[in-house]
C-alpha cells in the first residue's frame, strides 16, 4: 500500500511540475542592458519599478544552474519579478565593461568583487531607485523553491524588510 501511496505522490509531483510554464530566463526574466546601470535606474523610475534586481553568477555555478532551471524559467517568477523590478545578471568573472549606479566604469568583475563583495554564486541583490543596496535584500544562494524565491521578491516589495529579516518573514508568513 506505501509503495501505491507513493507512486501516486510521485505522478502527482509531476503532474504539477508539468503544468507550470517554462520559458526561457534569458529572454523572459532578465532584462536586456548595454551595461549602464546608472541609466537603468532612471529607467526604473521612469517605468514605476521598486528597484533593481541583480542576479551576481558564474558560468560554472551548479547552484545558478539550478536557480535558472527550477525558479527563473517558471513564467508565474517571471512576470511577478518582471513587474516589479529591472532584472540584470552580471558575471563575477567578467571583464566587459559596464558603469556602475555613479556613472562610473568599471568592469562586471571589479563591480562584484569591490563593490558589492560577491565572493560565493549565485547572489541576488536588490537595489533601491537611489542605487543603493537594500538593507536586507541581498540573498546567497539558490532557494528551497520558487515559492521561495516568490516569497523573497514580496518580502522586498511589501517592504518587509525595514521591520525583519527574511527568516523571520518566511516564519510569519508561515503561520498566517
Amino acid at each position: 500500500m506505501k509503495q501505491i501511496a507513493a507512486a501516486f505522490l510521485l505522478l502527482l509531483a509531476g503532474q504539477l511540475s508539468a503544468a507550470v510554464e517554462r520559458r526561457d530566463p534569458d529572454t523572459h526574466f532578465f532584462d536586456q542592458t548595454f551595461g549602464d546601470f546608472s541609466e537603468e535606474l532612471s529607467s526604473a523610475r521612469e517605468q514605476g519599478k521598486k528597484g533593481i534586481l541583480i542576479m551576481f553568477e558564474m558560468e560554472e555555478c551548479p547552484f545558478c544552474h539550478r536557480m535558472r532551471t527550477q525558479v527563473l524559467n517558471r513564467k508565474d517568477v517571471q512576470e511577478y519579478f518582471r513587474r516589479h523590478f529591472l532584472i540584470f545578471s552580471v558575471d563575477i568573472e567578467g571583464d566587459i565593461e559596464i558603469t556602475d549606479f555613479r556613472g562610473r566604469p568599471t568592469t562586471m568583475k571589479e563591480f562584484a568583487f569591490r563593490q558589492f563583495r560577491v565572493r560565493a554564486t549565485p547572489v541576488f541583490q536588490f537595489i533601491d531607485l537611489e542605487g543603493r543596496p537594500i538593507r536586507r535584500g541581498r540573498y546567497t544562494g539558490a532557494t528551497r523553491d520558487a515559492e521561495e524565491f516568490l516569497l523573497l521578491g514580496r518580502y522586498i516589495v511589501e517592504e518587509a524588510w525595514r521591520k525583519m529579516s527574511f527568516s523571520r518573514y518566511k516564519r510569519e508568513m508561515r503561520t498566517r
